[in-house]
C-alpha cells in the first residue's frame, strides 16, 4: 500500500495535474487520459487534494507532499474562499474566477478536512484559523435549530436555494446521509488537531457539536429497521427519494462513526456506537460480490441495482472492514478488506499511467467514459486506504 500511495497515486498527481500556468491544480483528466486545462475547478477536488498531500506528509514525511499541499491550501485561500461573504465557493474556472457561488455545506467541510489535516501536519496557525472560521460558518448558516442537523446549501450571501443537491445524480432534498457523514469527518479532524495541538478551547462548543452528529447518526440517518443509513431526508426527518441503499456509505460511515466516537473520548458515547458500527458494517455486506468487491447502491422501490464497482467504494471496503478486524477482532472482516484489496490491485489500479480507474462495469469492462481525475475523482479516498492501513 505504501508502494501504491506514493507511486501509483500521489506521483500521478505530481506529474499530472500541478497547473503550472494558473496556479493551483488541473480542473481535468478524463478516463483516456487527454488533460482539459480548460476545465472549471472544483472546491472539493482542491479540498481533497489538500487532505491528502497533507496527511500523506504527515504519515510518510516526503517534502514533496508538503509542497503540494501548500499549494492546494494557498490556493484555496486565494481562490476559493469567499472573502467577501465568508465560506467557500463551489466552482472556479480554470484561471480561478468565481463561477458557481453556491454555498455547499459538503465542500466547505471538505475545506475544514483539508485545512486541519494541513494544521496537524505543520502547526500552521493560518490553516487552523481558516477549519475554524469555516466550521463557525457551518454552525451559524447549515444548523437546522428547530429539527437538529445541517441543510445542504445555500446562495453565495446564505439565501434559500432552490437546487440542494450535490449532484444531478442525486435527490433534491434540504438534508442528506452524505452531507452529514462530511460534516462530522472535518468535525472529527478539527478536534483531533486542537486536542493534539492543546487548542481545545479556540473552538470551545465543537465538543458538543461533535457529539451531537454522532447522535444525529444513531438517531436519525440510521434506518432502525435495517441497520443501513437511509440516504435523502426532509427537514423534520421524514426519509425522503424511497427506500434506498448505498453501500459504498454504509461501510464508510460505520469507520467514520467510530472514528469520531473514539476521538471524542465519551465511553458511553463510544459504548453506544460500538455495535452500530459493527450492525452497519455487516448491513453493508449486502454489496459484496464473491470476488470481495462492492457495488455501488439500490434503490429497493423499483428493484434497480448499480452494480458498477466504484474505486472510492471499494477504497472504503477495505478501511471499513479492516475497522471491524482491528477493533472487534473478526477474522472474516479482515478476509473481506484482503479480497477487495486484491480486487483493487488487480482490477482498478492502473499501472501503465497512475492512479485508479473509476470503475469497472458489471459485466468486469472497464468504464473509460468517467474522469481519471476531476470534479468528484480525486485522490483522497484511495490515498486515505492506504494511508489509514499504514497507520494502523
Amino acid at each position: 500500500m505504501q508502494d501504491v500511495v506514493q507511486n501509483n497515486i500521489l506521483r500521478f498527481w505530481l506529474d499530472k495535474m500541478i497547473d503550472h500556468e494558473n496556479g493551483g491544480f488541473y480542473g481535468r483528466i478524463d478516463g483516456h487520459e487527454v488533460l482539459h486545462p480548460e476545465s472549471p475547478k472544483g472546491a472539493i477536488l482542491n479540498a481533497r487534494i489538500l487532505w491528502s498531500f497533507s496527511a500523506a506528509y504527515r504519515v510518510l514525511g516526503n517534502p514533496e507532499y508538503l509542497e503540494a499541499a501548500t499549494r492546494a491550501k494557498q490556493y484555496i485561500i486565494d481562490h476559493f474562499i469567499d472573502k467577501e461573504f465568508d465560506g467557500v465557493y463551489w466552482s472556479v474556472d480554470s484561471k480561478g474566477n468565481p463561477l458557481d457561488t453556491k454555498k455547499q455545506f459538503y465542500a466547505i467541510g471538505f475545506v475544514i478536512y483539508g485545512m486541519s489535516e494541513y494544521a496537524r501536519a505543520t502547526r500552521d496557525e493560518e490553516a487552523l484559523k481558516y477549519a475554524i472560521q469555516l466550521y463557525q460558518c457551518i454552525e451559524a448558516h447549515a444548523f437546522d435549530a428547530e429539527y437538529n442537523g445541517y441543510i445542504e446549501a445555500c446562495t453565495r450571501e446564505w439565501g434559500e436555494i432552490a437546487d440542494m443537491r450535490l449532484s444531478e445524480f442525486d435527490a433534491n432534498f434540504p438534508k442528506s446521509q452524505n452531507t452529514h457523514l462530511h460534516i462530522i469527518e472535518p468535525y472529527t479532524n478539527l478536534y483531533r488537531c486542537l486536542k493534539e495541538l492543546n487548542r481545545t478551547n479556540d473552538a470551545p462548543e465543537l465538543q458538543s457539536r461533535l457529539r451531537n452528529l454522532i447522535g444525529i447518526f444513531t438517531d436519525k440517518i440510521l434506518n432502525q429497521d435495517t441497520h443501513h443509513l437511509d440516504l435523502f431526508f426532509e427537514n423534520d426527518w421524514t426519509r425522503g427519494a424511497g427506500h434506498l441503499e448505498s453501500y459504498g456509505h454504509d461501510i464508510e460511515c460505520s469507520w467514520l462513526l467510530h472514528e469520531a466516537a473514539l476521538v471524542l473520548g465519551d465511553a458511553d458515547v463510544l459504548r453506544k456506537v460500538e455495535p452500530i458500527v459493527q450492525m452497519v458494517a455487516e448491513a453493508s455486506a449486502k454489496g459484496l460480490n464473491p470476488d470481495g468487491s462492492m457495488i455501488h447502491e439500490a434503490n429497493l422501490d423499483t428493484g434497480h441495482k448499480d452494480a458498477d464497482l466504484h474505486w472510492w467504494v471499494q477504497a472504503e471496503n477495505v478501511v471499513g472492514w479492516y475497522n471491524i478486524y482491528q477493533h472487534f477482532g473478526d477474522e472474516s472482516a479482515l478476509e473481506k478488506a484482503l479480497r477487495c484489496w486484491e480486487y483493487i490491485k488487480q482490477y482498478l489500479i492502473d499501472y501503465e499511467h497512475g492512479e485508479w480507474h473509476w470503475s469497472r462495469r458489471p459485466d468486469g469492462s472497464l468504464n473509460l467514459d468517467d474522469d481519471k481525475a476531476g470534479f468528484w475523482k480525486c485522490p483522497y479516498h484511495n490515498s486515505r486506504m492506504c494511508l489509514e492501513i499504514i497507520e494502523r
